[in-house]
């Protein structure tokens, strides 16, 4: 749309279609895996053989969440289905905004209004594209909320598993994956977790947390 005096209304429906996703990215995050060897600098050194690997340090064990998760069936389902919520959420502002857009090129386009009838529309439209713009960051809390909701769910279903892991590995320290550089392929408990949890859930029904719905609850039961 080109913008025009009224700048409320094409800054704000301009901005509205990407909101929704904004944030679900690195709320989710692209996860890795747990601490590994880094590759060589080099492009001439890539071919050589990879960092050789000190002796295993009884007691001490390392684990990644995140690379767990990342790895795991139930974590790559889960970020399906957040994106696949976010597009539901782009395509209801999508809608709306299309609609606030063909209204205020029509307003635009006609020369015959009133003034103060022009003025009126000018003030509606303003107003609906400013709730469509506060609708669009209710919509990207809400997909953040999900998405950790989610996440705190595989993790209970983690937690046991690691604490089995913890005992058979006969582990007495153990780091997070995600603060070591490098470590023993026989330390690290990741992979070993990631197996088990798939074994043990795949996915998981889950729906976008509905925040304007519990504020109208939280608001009645005053």
């Amino acid at each position: 749309m080109t913008c025009n005096k009224f700048g409320l209304l094409a800054a704000s429906v301009a901005s509205v279609g990407l909101i929704a996703l904004s944030g679900v990215a690195s709320a989710q995050g692209t996860a890795r895996p747990a601490a590994r060897p880094a590759a060589p600098a080099a492009s001439a050194a890539s071919a050589e053989a990879p960092i050789p690997q000190g002796p295993t340090i009884p007691g001490v064990c390392v684990f990644s969440e995140e690379g767990a998760i990342g790895l795991s069936a139930v974590g790559k389902f889960t970020q399906q289905r957040i994106q696949q919520l976010a597009g539901q959420a782009n395509a209801e502002l999508g809608a709306e905004k299309t609609g606030i857009e063909t209204d205020a090129t029509a307003l635009q386009a006609d020369k015959t209004i009133a003034d103060d009838v022009r003025q009126q529309r000018t003030l509606a439209i303003n107003q609906r594209a400013a709730a469509l713009q506060r609708k669009a960051e209710v919509r990207n809390r809400e997909l953040e909320l999900t998405n950790q909701k989610a996440i705190a769910r595989i993790s209970t279903e983690i937690n046991p598993l690691l604490r089995q892991l913890y005992i058979q590995h006969n582990c007495s320290l153990l780091l997070n994956g995600q603060a070591v550089i490098g470590a023993s392929p026989s330390m690290d408990l990741t992979q070993d977790v990631v197996r088990q949890l798939d074994a043990k859930i795949t996915q998981f029904a889950f729906d976008r947390e509905h925040l304007d719905q519990q504020q109208a609850a939280q608001a009645a039961g005053r």
